[in-house]
């Protein structure tokens, strides 16, 4: 099976960030490759970065079973704009059923080995509990990616080069997601997206093992829509509840419109493999439909500011 948790939020600088800038700002791995593209938009990835951990798998049971291995995680920023912060393992049984030394682990980073006998539905429901606390879950020395996660992207969004000075009050989402991998499902995956009582949003997935491999790009895609629809619809509902003036609701959301309503394309830098895991998220919960209802709102209010201030000039 595979695990990770995702955090996005708005890249803390007044200004998206260029390609080339990008590539320089997530070289966090001195002499490590920075994957970058341009189509269909600015996609910059920094190299994987690798922590060891030797602690117990997450479980809704409370059953005690220890996992070591080392995770992999990394940043992401899209369009210059939104940054990432990933972090994800495989978990596998362990073929010798003993800890065994580090040499070991760190020859195969990205794979977790869980040390006794494991039911991988009570982990899956264990991982996706709402609770978690500190990098490596202090209270019971549980695996929490997520802490992973959040410290990586602390680390990003406090580099000297950002100015903190973003054009939008925003908050940080965060997806948790599992595969669980069957040749049944090989060639046509199960989706499952749910978001929690917290704002946790959880995505589990069954995949074939050849669209496994694939399955943390979906989720970062996933990811970072739920965040823009998020973002999006609360300004939406700030500004629709408002008692301004059209002109100066159509101020406050100018700056949805300028850095952020262009980084909508769910799906494009997802496997074609996967496309159909996309299409049932669309239908449900329908993330398109509720972005272009409020994208169509926004430009509404726009224009009917435009029109207020051409009045006003008369």
């Amino acid at each position: 099976m595979l695990i990770g948790e995702v955090h996005t939020g708005l890249l803390q600088h007044s200004t998206s960030l260029p390609t080339a800038e990008a590539v320089e700002f997530l070289s966090l791995v001195e002499g490590a490759n920075v994957t970058a593209s341009q189509r269909p938009g600015s996609y910059v990835v920094s190299p994987d970065l690798p922590v060891g951990v030797d602690c117990m798998l997450p479980s809704a049971s409370r059953r005690k079973v220890r996992c070591v291995g080392a995770t992999l995680s990394r940043a992401v920023l899209s369009g210059g704009r939104v940054v990432q912060t990933s972090a994800a393992a495989r978990v596998e049984p362990s073929a010798a059923g003993r800890r065994l030394p580090w040499s070991h682990y760190i020859a195969q980073v990205g794979r977790l080995e869980a040390i006794g006998r494991t039911d991988w539905a009570d982990v899956v429901a264990g991982f996706l509990q709402p609770a978690r606390r500190s990098p490596f879950g202090a209270a019971e020395d549980t695996l929490s990616l997520g802490g992973i996660a959040a410290r990586l992207m602390d680390a990003v969004q406090g580099a000297d080069r950002l100015d903190r000075r973003a054009p939008l009050r925003t908050q940080r989402t965060r997806l948790r997601w599992t595969v669980m991998i069957d040749e049944q499902f090989s060639t046509t995956g199960r989706a499952r997206f749910t978001v929690g009582s917290d704002g946790l949003r959880t995505v589990e997935l069954e995949l074939g093992s050849q669209d496994a491999a694939a399955a943390q790009q979906l989720c970062e895609d996933l990811a970072l829509h739920d965040w823009l629809l998020t973002t999006v619809t609360a300004y939406v509902e700030s500004v629709a509840s408002s008692r301004r003036s059209v002109t100066d609701k159509a101020a406050r959301l100018r700056p949805v419109v300028e850095h952020l309503l262009h980084l909508w394309m769910p799906g494009a830098r997802v496997s074609p493999q996967l496309s159909p895991v996309w299409d049932v998220l669309e239908q449900r919960p329908g993330f398109t439909r509720q972005w272009n209802s409020s994208v169509n709102w926004i430009r509404d209010q726009l224009t009917s500011g435009t029109m207020a201030l051409l009045e006003n000039a008369r």
